[in-house]
């Protein structure tokens, strides 16, 4: 009742006016201050719209495959750059499989084998190495090699045309069999295409299912059947502005871009954008209570909103640039990608939005229109005034309570599991490629097509051949170790064979060059030695993706390591997969410690105060580990998943925390600047009455745009958008709202030690 008549006084009593020539210099500062903003928004509005048509360029910018993410350092990495320098043509390995009810006829036969020539003939295929029909002893099932081109010479070949390629392929090979014959594709080459192809609803159902979720929150939020676009629009201008840059520095290889990147930063900007929109919204809604000028209440809000936001974006942007300090290359193209789409949001949202609300008129807010009434501090009245009453008078067992309930989320977090996903387990659907690949890994060996590679000195070779032969875990068929083919040879062999008279539809390279020693082809068709190194393949028993098969290979380069003068360097597909799991480990372990120590800064600094950065810091962590633990029970007992993917715990970290202390410095920004005049524990209550709203509005935006991760079939959106949204919400309606403020609360003015404001009113 003091607060309502103190200002009911102060709007009765009489104002002093003020001089001509203070007007004046106060009008001059607001024209120049409103004319640069608008000067801005309008060129932001240009730079956003021009970017628009960039957002369907990305994919073909994007870099999918293992080896473009792993680090120099890694031993795949190093293999996979000297095993470009023994053939000219770096191949894809992949598989055509057939398959009948009931066993391939003979004419079923005849049409597979006679398919082989019509392969080699397909643009983007790797004719050298396209193999003869190979028929697996059921009867029922055939296979044929049929590699892609993935690099030509020093010319790497896009997702989106390995892509049609391999359509192509299927294609050609589903129409040259008789009906009944059931065909998939299989090997790294299909899985890769399944993984690209996952990608292609970035752009259509991705963007679609998140502005959708958007449009409907905000018309629950503002009520009003108008307002909803100028947020929205403002977030596509942002995202347009931010896949310019992105492509160009992905397109001059600056910075590495992938599918898992470009969702993430769709999502990210979206809800972001709609986030800072709504803080400026509101802050806007307030100021029209009391003025009449849009323009002035624009000037107000943006003055007090400017700094939280800009506070907040900074914090994500620092968070997401920690990745850079990763070895994984997947993780240093994710910081810089979202960082940047962060930054256009924050450029486009503190320019273009004012602009644009400033431009149109109050009645863009009807039905509930905002009339000079001095009535818009929402402390004295409504749902959240009333709850921040209720936590604040029972502020030490409430938050005592919510650390209890969080803690004991947290202890789920042992059953997480990360670790790296399976062929099969990649995808939350079952595409193409993941039900040939285990026809395949049925009928046929499974370590075909994807051997351990084994670079070492030519004088050391026949030692890492016998040595390697006899490891556990390696195939044992004739052939099965030995220096790589010359396929380029092997093709002019074969071309010369079939010149005179040979049969080119089943002819194998072994047919054309009889295999000599061990199986292996004859020198003359091997790669020739280069820099003093030859390259050896090792066929394994076990599919390429498996634990057998990382065991194996983990003992062939505990075997190559011991031989004297070898100078040995294992790489290959299995290889790949796990140094992949190392770097991501750490990456992990690395990278957690750095953004902690970032955000405690950047508040510390924000705050001018020790306590409640330590605090907040604390609060957030706390809420990180309950979200884990919650996704470990959800992802095993609701959604079925084997496990987490590897990356999860890192990625989730990052957003989570980052976006955690976001909110958290939006309310205890408003807090302070309310402690300021009232005190502490006023202070509280008053920045709780009035930010919850918005705030906890802000957070089901930015929770619903990354739940819409799971429209893509992967395992791994499907679980980071899971957890994002999830920790999101957790921290906007329990750790926001209840844990911090209880907390404040009953530490007081301590909250804000060493700063002058711990000294100030309690």
């Amino acid at each position: 009742m003091t607060e309502i008549r103190r200002r009911r006084e102060l709007r009765a009593s009489p104002r002093r006016p003020a001089s001509p020539e203070s007007g004046r210099r106060s009008r001059s500062r607001l024209s120049r201050g409103a004319k640069t903003v608008a000067a801005l928004g309008v060129l932001w509005l240009i730079f956003g719209l021009a970017g628009g048509s960039f957002q369907g360029k990305l994919a073909s910018v994007q870099k999918n495959s293992n080896t473009a993410f792993l680090p120099a350092s890694a031993p795949s990495t190093k293999v996979n750059d000297l095993a470009q320098k023994f053939q000219s043509v770096q191949a894809v390995p992949g598989f055509v499989v057939y398959q009948r009810q009931g066993g391939l006829s003979v004419a079923d036969r005849s049409a597979i084998e006679a398919e082989v020539a019509r392969f080699k003939a397909l643009p983007g295929v790797d004719a050298a190495q396209v193999g003869s029909a190979e028929f697996a002893s059921d009867g029922a099932t055939a296979s044929v090699s049929v590699p892609l081109v993935g690099q030509n010479g020093s010319v790497s070949v896009s997702g989106t045309t390995l892509a049609s390629v391999e359509k192509s392929v299927l294609a050609l090979a589903r129409a040259g069999v008789p009906r009944g014959v059931v065909v998939h594709s299989a090997g790294p080459g299909g899985l890769l295409v399944a993984l690209i192809d996952s990608f292609s609803g970035i752009d259509g159902a991705l963007l679609a299912a998140a502005g959708l979720v958007v449009i409907l929150i905000l018309l629950v939020v503002y009520r009003s059947p108008v307002l909803w676009f100028f947020p929205l629009f403002s977030a596509v201008l942002a995202l347009g502005a931010a896949s310019l840059v992105v492509y160009e520095l992905a397109y001059h290889n600056l910075i590495t871009l992938n599918g898992e990147s470009q969702g993430i930063l769709s999502v990210l900007v979206l809800g972001a954008g709609t986030d800072y929109a709504l803080l400026i919204v509101s802050r806007y809604r307030e100021e029209l209570h009391n003025y009449d000028s849009r323009l002035e209440a624009m000037t107000k809000a943006w003055k007090r909103a400017s700094a939280p936001i800009a506070a907040s974006a900074t914090t994500v942007i620092l968070g997401l640039l920690c990745l850079e300090f990763g070895e994984l290359n997947s993780d240093r193209s994710l910081g810089p990608v979202c960082a940047i789409g962060i930054a256009c949001t924050l450029a486009v949202m503190l320019t273009f939005l004012p602009l644009a609300l400033t431009v149109v008129p109050r009645g863009v807010f009807w039905p509930r229109v905002p009339r000079v009434d001095h009535e818009g501090d929402p402390v004295t009245h409504g749902a959240w005034s009333r709850f921040a009453k209720t936590v604040v008078a029972h502020d030490r067992p409430t938050w005592i309570v919510t650390a209890v309930v969080l803690a004991g989320l947290a202890t789920a977090v042992v059953s997480l599991n990360p670790g790296m996903l399976s062929t099969s387990q990649t995808f939350t659907n079952k595409p193409d490629a993941v039900v040939g690949q285990q026809i395949y890994d049925a009928h046929f060996p499974q370590g075909a097509g994807a051997p351990v590679q084994i670079v070492a000195d030519t004088a050391a070779v026949p030692s890492v051949i016998s040595e390697v032969s006899r490891i556990p875990g390696v195939a044992t068929a004739p052939g099965s170790v030995c220096v790589e083919a010359d396929y380029a040879r092997l093709a002019a062999s074969f071309s010369g064979a079939s010149a005179g008279g040979a049969s080119a539809g089943g002819a194998s390279a072994s047919q054309v060059a009889p295999a000599g020693s061990g199986g292996c082809v004859p020198p003359r068709f091997q790669v020739s030695p280069v820099d003093g190194k030859l390259l050896v393949d090792a066929t394994l028993k076990a599919v390429y993706t498996s634990p057998q098969a990382t065991a194996t290979m983990l003992r062939i380069r505990a075997a190559v390591a011991a031989i004297p003068g070898a100078h040995a360097l294992v790489g290959g597909e299995t290889a790949v997969n796990y140094d992949t799991a190392q770097a991501v480990r750490h990456d992990r372990n690395l990278i957690i410690p750095v953004v902690l120590v970032v955000i405690l800064a950047v508040l510390m600094a924000l705050l001018r105060s020790v306590l409640g950065p330590v605090l907040l810091v604390a609060t957030v962590i706390l809420s990180y580990l309950a979200t884990l633990g919650v996704s470990a029970l959800v992802f095993s007992h609701l959604f079925g998943f084997a496990h987490a993917d590897q990356s999860l715990p890192l990625f989730a970290f990052v957003f989570l925390v980052a976006l955690g202390v976001d909110y958290n410095i939006f309310l205890v920004t408003r807090i302070r600047e309310e402690a300021a005049k009232h005190g502490t524990r006023q202070g509280v209550t008053r920045g709780l009455a009035v930010t919850g709203g918005v705030i906890t509005s802000a957070g089901v935006v930015l929770a619903a745009t990354f739940a819409v991760l799971g429209v893509l079939p992967l395992v791994f959106l499907a679980e980071l958008g899971f957890s994002v949204a999830f920790g999101v919400l957790l921290d906007t309606i329990v750790v926001r709202s209840v844990l911090v403020p209880g907390l404040a609360h009953d530490i007081g003015r301590r909250f804000w030690w060493p700063s002058k404001l711990a000294k100030g009113l309690e």
